[in-house]
């Protein structure tokens, strides 16, 4: 079978984030049953000890994506486990399968006013539709287009709706404590820039500063323009900067940056979210040379407003490269939600998907709730893959979760089943390939590996869990589902037993 690479079109700042939004903290480990079913291989076997984690920490499943289903190796894979960021391979099909891989998010720009000479008089409403990613470059896409019809001062507020999710306020630290890391940005309907701002260090050693740069540009947002250099080893340079976040108006430096650390960049989330897309939005539309007269502020769009723009996403096909080669939780999180705006079908409905796009079949009025992505998600699985196998436990869809679970066993059937699907290949082009790109570049390193280029792999990392899954061309010629999952406190130093796994697969021979 073909290599094809899945295509990049990642914007910089979500290339430097990429690393930053994969989760970092976990859950206790869960009960294990005892195993059952093949030895697992001996290297796997070693990388465990070597680890100290028991053999009953590891489920697996590892079998062909023919109809057939030729097993070739399962062990414990009925046992449901947290799969950390392996869920969003759910959260990824379901979409596929729902909302098809050409759906587009839309953020749409009103107004209540008249526009003449330049001047917008009256306010500028945006309506957020859950774009997964509405970054820098788009943003400035959409101004420039709003720009060009004429809208270059506004006489008036503009005006920012997000009642299209209605979701409870989250501390951004609950899940780990660590507030600033944006892998916790929470999902909004109008996400802008994953609510993140880089900082970039340039040291200049005649003047003995680091110079400081930030994007976007925040309004109301002050940060220190300089920072002093020390000479001290590079290391925790992060910790060396003493960064005071505890004021939303102000970022500053206490510390000094090692001057051996060169350029570097510092990806962190903006310290009072709920203005985030206020002050971003006010900031690139003055930095676009527009202007304001009025209040950049939250509200909803009022009836009667005339449409100026439709700003479209990137299609759901692009945006799950973010979510699954850069495990980008936020932006599954946006899918997830997205899912929960379909009409929920009656009961005891037959597989049959309902005419029209599936933009027709959003429900305008129905906001997106996390229970109501649920709800939508079990009927999905039972009319897909029926009662006998058990629907995975869904928290937020993305794996950055406490109480997401579900078995090796489900989740090889979902991969079976989306490789005989019309449009399955899109799920495998979305995957890291082992080796090469994404999360799943660090895997298959050994210099005669098999599996490097030859395996479609989503990781998956908490503080408990290591796990993978996906599609592997072995040597025999056959193309095999793996799914592994680690539960156990030392599941980070046991992943060495995962690489062997996928290489003991893409080893198999006839």
């Amino acid at each position: 079978m073909p290599l094809r690479l899945p295509i990049l079109r990642c914007s910089l700042f979500v290339r430097v984030l990429a690393l930053w939004m994969l989760a970092g903290a976990g859950l206790p480990a869960c009960a294990q049953m005892p195993g059952r079913g093949a030895t697992l291989p001996p290297a796997v076997m070693e990388a465990l000890n070597r680890a100290q984690v028991p053999a009953s920490a590891l489920s697996a499943l590892v079998v062909s994506v023919e109809p057939d289903a030729h097993e070739r190796l399962r062990h414990q894979a009925g046992v449901l486990v947290n799969p950390a960021s392996v869920m969003k391979l759910v959260t990824s099909y379901a979409a596929i399968d729902l909302l098809g891989p050409d759906f587009t998010w839309s953020t749409r720009f009103y107004t209540d006013g008249t526009v003449d000479n330049g001047v917008l008089r009256g306010n500028l409403y945006v309506r957020g539709g859950g774009d997964p990613k509405l970054v820098l470059e788009r943003v400035h896409e959409a101004y420039y287009a709003l720009q060009n019809q004429g809208v270059q001062v506004i006489l008036g507020d503009m005006v920012l709706d997000h009642s299209a999710f209605d979701l409870p306020y989250t501390d951004p630290g609950a899940f780990d404590g660590e507030a600033l890391r944006p892998y916790n940005a929470s999902p909004d309907a109008l996400l802008v820039n994953f609510k993140s701002v880089i900082l970039s260090f340039q040291p200049d050693p005649a003047n003995g500063v680091a110079y400081v740069i930030s994007e976007p540009p925040l309004a109301g947002l002050s940060i220190d323009a300089t920072v002093p250099l020390s000479r001290t080893a590079c290391g925790d340079w992060r910790t060396a900067l003493q960064a005071r976040f505890d004021d939303p108006n102000s970022i500053r430096f206490e510390g000094r940056y090692p001057q051996k650390c060169g350029e570097l960049k510092w990806p962190v989330a903006y310290q009072q979210p709920a203005s985030y897309a206020a002050r971003a939005l006010e900031g690139l539309w003055r930095a676009s040379g527009g202007v304001i007269t009025g209040q950049v502020r939250t509200g909803l769009t009022p009836p009667g407003v005339t449409l100026l723009l439709d700003a479209p996403s990137l299609p759901l096909s692009e945006i799950l490269v973010d979510v699954n080669q850069w495990s980008n939780n936020v932006m599954a999180q946006q899918v997830f939600l997205t899912l929960g705006q379909l009409a929920p079908p009656p009961p005891q409905t037959v597989a049959v998907v309902a005419p029209g796009s599936a933009a027709d079949r959003l429900v305008p009025a129905r906001t997106a709730r996390f229970e109501r992505s649920r709800e939508v998600l079990q009927g999905w699985w039972a009319r897909t893959f029926g009662l006998r196998v058990p629907a995975p436990v869904l928290e937020n869809g993305s794996g950055l979760s406490r109480g997401e679970r579900i078995t090796p066993e489900a989740l090889a059937g979902l991969l079976r089943h989306a490789a005989q699907h019309p449009q399955g290949e899109r799920l495998l082009q979305s995957l890291s390939v082992a080796g090469v790109n994404g999360t799943a570049a660090r895997l298959a390193r050994g210099e005669n590996s098999s599996a490097r280029g030859n395996a479609w792999i989503k990781t998956g990392t908490l503080r408990d869990v290591s796990s993978i899954a996906g599609y592997v061309n072995a040597v025999n010629g056959a193309r095999y589902v793996l799914v592994a999952f680690i539960n156990h406190p030392n599941a980070p130093a046991a992943r060495p037993a995962l690489d062997a796994l996928l290489e003991w697969t893409a080893s198999l021979p006839d």
